[in-house]
């Protein structure tokens, strides 16, 4: 069988872990419109008779600004450095290409793996306005392929997903049959807590919060919420606890899909000041 890695690269926001979880066709990484939602280096894993296609969905490249953003910056790097097959370069076709993708586009072409292009969130879009953005996403380097996706509804993603299983050398399967990521579970539950409440608190406190499972068992996970200040605190408990109950209530079905039955959720939030500069917490963070 045909079997192989692919990195996922570009810039913050430019739909990659929306692109994995399409190319994946099971929800492996948390999305939100809040750039630098994905801190984990995450496989998500597709497998049919004749092929298995291993996707590293990477943080955005960014300019570090604290212990937490060094650490993904590294994992990018490792990865980058990794025994890759192929590296997908995607690009957001509502945005102009500007620095920050010519920027990514360098260290991908560097790399010196085959290199397919993607450019992503082309539902609503005059084709005119595609072509143009394609045109410039091509101009940036020499590639295999050029895929204009939406990995929001499907569209394009099936010849993707061809494409580049036909780059995938012969191999052996790195992952069981039903596998879709080798995340741990606590750390997908904790990943799925923190996308509701990234949704629901939306510009107040996204690079301020994390999520941990605490305890987990048969039928209860108890999962803490972290701020970085007391404001940030209330705001995710909000009046009465209305903010953290829907936090919990958006975050449940998911949870018990994972599970495969019903859980009891329990949500805490607590105070942790600069935690991410601390590095014993984002060591146990897995971040």
């Amino acid at each position: 069988m045909k079997s192989g890695f692919v990195a996922v690269a570009g810039r913050p926001n430019v739909g990659k872990s929306t692109l994995v979880n399409a190319l994946t066709g099971a929800k492996v990484a948390i999305t939100s419109n809040i750039p630098h939602t994905t801190r984990h280096r995450i496989r998500g894993v597709w497998t049919s008779d004749e092929a298995q296609l291993v996707l590293v969905d990477l943080p955005g490249w960014q300019k570090p600004i604290d212990t937490l953003t060094e650490r993904m910056q590294e994992r990018v790097a490792l990865t980058m450095a990794d025994d890759l097959d192929v590296l997908l370069l995607v690009f957001d076709a509502r945005d102009r290409i500007g620095t920050g993708d010519r920027f990514v586009a360098r260290a991908v072409y560097e790399v010196g793996v085959p290199v397919i292009v993607v450019v992503n969130k082309i539902d609503r879009l005059k084709n005119s306005h595609i072509a143009t953005q394609m045109q410039a996403a091509a101009a940036l380097g020499s590639f295999h392929a050029l895929h204009p996706v939406s990995a929001r509804t499907g569209d394009g993603i099936e010849e993707l997903r061809s494409d580049l299983i036909s780059l995938l050398p012969d191999g052996p399967k790195y992952y069981p049959d039903g596998e879709v990521t080798d995340m741990p579970l606590e750390a997908r539950i904790a990943e799925l807590v923190r996308e509701q409440a990234l949704r629901l608190t939306k510009e107040e406190v996204p690079h301020a919060l994390t999520a941990e499972v605490i305890e987990i068992d048969e039928k209860r996970v108890h999962v803490r919420l972290y701020t970085e200040t007391e404001s940030q605190k209330q705001i995710m408990i909000g009046k009465g606890g209305s903010m953290v109950r829907e936090i919990g209530r958006q975050a449940r079905p998911g949870i018990d899909q994972l599970i495969g039955h019903k859980v009891f959720l329990e949500l805490q939030v607590k105070a942790s000041p600069k935690w991410r500069r601390n590095e014993t917490m984002l060591e146990r963070l897995g971040l």
